[in-house]
């Protein structure tokens, strides 16, 4: 006995050496087996918790920058305070600022006054689909070099901060940072590079503001810049110094796309890809990993709030928890929430889920913005009245999700009528019929044609396979819908290389092979094969390629290589050509998920 439990041991010893000698896990055939190394890398790697750093601090005015005032001086009295910096261009050039801002408020460039408000007033910030937006604006001539910028704000005794960005930030997604101005003081003589690191301000405050008359009163600030000197304070002498820099929490270790935890939709993929996973393995620690996703995220709500509204820090950590008007952040990835209460009719905080999925359900059916005539899911940016074909995923999904758990069956047939409405309008808009294939986005105001990129042809299709899962054969949508997924299979799968891969652009042979597009066709399609949808016969031996091309990029510990980069849309198919590959973007690791466990499901249909 003792002889044959050694050679099981060796045996056991020469197997795992095996495979960890292997470059991918190509000999794998089960796919269930190459989808669990991904799952348990995202166990193994994902910590769930926040680390303590100091706010971050860039020198490029192509971001929001804010003096709090309030923060650094406590006052809750009538107050007026100054703050200086320097923009800097390498050419002469015009800019336009946004501002916002409590009470009054003047600013002077190069010491020629170029703002002015006064009187009472509320600060008044909006949040966008990408951005936070400010009514008020003022333009400004830049000198070639260094140009003094210096605030004066005043409060009466109650919020005390100024905002200020560039005009451009409006529902912009990706900005080139090439023009725009530096902001610091790195150029200030006599301030030391190590405060420049920390802040771009400096302040001074607080001064008396006599009958709310301050922003009018002339303090001599206004006329030197003197370090070492002290002058007449509201209550004590004062000097200049920085802003109360602040400690923030940000998530471990991001890479260049973010965190497995990150909190956005291709996460949340990735959690309703792991309760799946859990279910098809039957180890509940797939379900783990994705309920410490859900209770993170709601256990960290008021963190996220503290820092975003109380410290001013807009962009940090899983800020689009809170409220975002944009798919992305709202339905997406709320989805393996409402999967989790769908599954799971008593956990510990099943209240708090349902609060959440609650408002969520009022998103879905009122607050999402919609195509004017078509009443699809549509974005404002980067125009007004742009449909994406992401949204097809961002948004359908859910609504399927949605019908399945709402409790009266007017509330199911509202939520499973809006999906398939939904999927066949989409095909009206982003569908070229010219190539029948998804173009990227289409914009309301102008007939251009977009990119046939991969992954957003992946959304259209995954949506579809969604809502036929659950539609009633019966339903007035049904072929529509069926017909058009067994359209664009057609189109796909004459794009398919020989290697098994589908590539970046799909009709550009020069394009790169990519692992998310793949992915998520041969999930479709084999999902397709196990509901009868599709011959298996004639399609099989195109899953099985893809799927063994994926296994080509998915080495023994997990880890999956050449996944392309979040992307905004485009006109330009050189911007798709370009976009940047990363090894575990979680774009592409949920869709390999899903992609596994569908051709395992494939495999067993008999």
């Amino acid at each position: 006995m003792r002889k044959i439990k050694l050679i099981i041991l060796v045996l056991l010893i020469a197997s795992v050496t095996n495979l960890h000698a292997q470059k991918n896990v190509s000999s794998i055939k089960d796919p269930l087996i190459v989808a669990k190394l991904i799952g348990d890398k995202l166990i193994r790697e994902t910590p769930f918790k926040y680390r303590l750093a100091v706010q971050s601090n860039t020198h490029l005015f192509n971001d929001l920058q804010f003096v709090d005032f309030g923060r650094t001086f406590g006052t809750k009295q009538p107050a007026v305070a100054y703050a200086y910096t320097n923009l800097t261009v390498n050419n002469d050039s015009d800019l336009s600022i946004q501002i916002a801002h409590n009470d009054g408020c003047k600013i002077w460039l190069n010491g020629k006054m170029v703002y002015e408000k006064r009187g009472k007033q509320q600060l008044e910030i909006k949040f966008e689909e990408r951005s936070v937006e400010m009514a008020e604006e003022f333009k400004v001539s830049l000198k070639k070099g260094n140009n003094s910028l210096l605030i004066k704000s005043e409060t009466f005794g109650n919020e005390w901060v100024v905002y200020l960005q560039p005009p451009s930030l409006k529902g912009a997604v990706i900005n080139s940072s090439s023009d725009a101005p530096s902001i610091g003081l790195n150029a200030v003589p006599d301030v030391d590079s190590k405060i420049s690191e920390l802040t771009n301000w400096l302040i001074i405050g607080p001064f008396a503001n006599p009958e709310g008359k301050g922003i009018d009163t002339f303090y001599p600030i206004e006329k030197e810049l003197n370090f070492g000197k002290m002058y007449e304070g509201l209550d004590s002498p004062v000097t200049w110094t920085i802003p109360k820099i602040e400690v923030l929490g940000e998530l471990i270790d991001p890479l260049p796309w973010g965190t497995n935890y990150t909190w956005n939709y291709h996460n949340g993929g990735v959690a309703w890809a792991m309760q799946q996973l859990s279910e098809a393995s039957g180890e509940t620690k797939y379900n783990q990993y994705a309920t410490n996703f859900c209770d993170f995220q709601l256990d960290g709500a008021p963190f996220v709030n503290y820092q975003v509204k109380t410290l001013r820090a807009v962009n940090s950590a899983n800020n689009g928890f809170l409220f975002s008007p944009l798919l992305d952040f709202t339905l997406a990835p709320a989805i393996p929430f409402i999967y989790k209460l769908r599954k799971e009719p008593a956990f510990a905080n099943r209240e708090e889920y349902k609060t959440y999925i609650d408002r969520m359900l009022k998103y879905a059916k009122a607050d999402q913005v919609r195509l004017p005539g078509s009443n699809i899911y549509t974005r404002l940016t980067p125009e007004k009245y742009t449909t994406w074909v992401d949204d097809m995923f961002m948004g359908i999904p859910f609504l399927v999700q949605a019908s399945q758990y709402a409790n009266s069956p007017e509330e199911r047939k509202l939520f499973l009528d809006d999906a398939a409405n939904q999927a066949v309008k989409f095909n009206e808009q982003v569908w070229d019929p010219e190539d029948n294939l998804y173009m990227h986005a289409k914009y309301s105001e102008k007939a251009i044609k977009l990119p046939h990129w991969s992954r957003a042809n992946g959304w259209a299709i995954w949506a579809m396979t969604e809502v036929l899962m659950v539609l009633p054969r019966s339903h007035p949508n049904y072929k529509l819908i069926i017909d058009h997924y067994r359209k664009h299979v057609e189109s796909l799968v004459k794009l398919q290389n020989q290697n098994g891969f589908w590539l970046q652009v799909l009709d550009r042979p020069d394009s790169r092979e990519e692992v998310s597009g793949t992915a998520i066709f041969t999930m479709a399609i084999a999902r397709g094969i196990t509901n009868g949808w599709l011959n298996a016969k004639k399609y099989k031996p195109i899953v099985q390629k893809g799927w063994e091309a994926l296994k080509t990029q998915i080495e023994p510990d997990g880890t999956v290589h050449n996944i392309c980069y979040g992307t905004m849309c485009s006109e330009d198919v050189e911007y798709y050509m370009n976009r940047p590959f990363y090894d575990n973007d979680t774009h592409g690791l949920f869709a390999v998920l899903f992609a596994g466990i569908e051709m395992q499901k494939m495999m067993l249909r008999k």
